[in-house]
């Protein structure tokens, strides 16, 4: 999945705004994580469960992509069901760390 492909006709305004956020983040891989999340997830979420996601948003996108691909401990404030469940839509990439950096050269 490279991008929207479910129609925010049918959600309100709040969650229209997360969905298109979770999709234009700044790096691609919080793109598809966050992305491929909301547009599965996002009509279901809760009030409290979208407070929670504009938080995990708020974070920096490399900070969140070390967290989401175990290259970086996720914070024990992240340590909630609602991350598990965005971590679970991890794309198919390796993490770029200063140990695959190095093998690399």
């Amino acid at each position: 999945m490279t991008g929207l492909s479910r129609t925010s006709a049918d959600l309100d305004p709040r969650r229209r705004r997360i969905l298109y956020r979770c999709w234009h983040r700044g790096i691609r891989e919080m793109d598809l994580v966050l992305g491929q999340f909301a547009e599965a997830e996002i009509a279901g979420l809760n009030e409290a469960e979208l407070d929670a996601l504009e938080v995990i948003m708020a974070e920096e996108d490399n900070d969140l992509v070390k967290w989401v691909t175990g290259a970086a401990p996720t914070p024990e404030r992240f340590r909630t069901t609602l991350f598990d469940r965005i971590a679970s839509y991890r794309p198919d990439f390796d993490p770029v760390t200063a140990a695959t950096l190095r093998t690399a050269e």
